[in-house]
Order: C-alpha cells, then structure tokens, then sequence
C-alpha cells in the first residue's frame, strides 16, 4: 500500500540519544508498550487515511498509539503515587 506517513524508525541512529535501545533498559515500560501496541489491530486507524497516498505525509498510527498508551500510563502513575501520598495512614 502507498500510505504518506512521516517514518518512525526506532533503530535510526544519531539522534539524542544514539539509539533507544542503549537509553531504555530491555525491562522499560516503553518496550512492553511497544510490544502491546504491536499485538493490536490498528486497521480502524489505517482506514482514516488515502491509501493512494496523496496528502500531507502523517506519523504512523502504531507510534502514535504508542505515545498516547505511554502518556495514560505515566499520568496513571501520576495519579496513584499521588493518592497514596494523601491517603491517611494507620499509626
């Protein structure tokens, strides 16, 4: 198929950092973020776009999934560290 989307290459090199697998250690959330992402079906999210690929060029659907998924887990996080700050504790 001839989709316009801006490439997301994850092993490009020379950019900060060189290479995410030397930044992420191999048990970092992103990877199993990436992995879950991977395991989805993203053919509603290809639907949305010209298969012919006229237009402007778009990111790629399974990295922006990524982002959000990375995003709702970092404010989940967020938010329980945050209440059991404030929960009361039994002394």
């Amino acid at each position: 198929m001839a989709y316009n989307f801006i490439e997301c290459d994850r092993d490009q090199m020379y950019l900060l950092p060189v290479s995410m697998r030397d930044w992420l250690s191999g048990d970092h959330l992103a990877w199993f973020i990436l992995d879950a992402v991977q395991e989805m079906d993203l053919a509603p999210y290809y639907r949305k776009y010209r298969v012919d690929g006229w237009g402007r060029a778009a990111y790629e659907p399974g990295m922006m999934v990524s982002r959000r998924n990375r995003g709702q887990t970092f404010i989940l996080g967020v938010l329980i560290t945050w209440d059991r700050t404030l929960a009361p504790r039994d002394r």
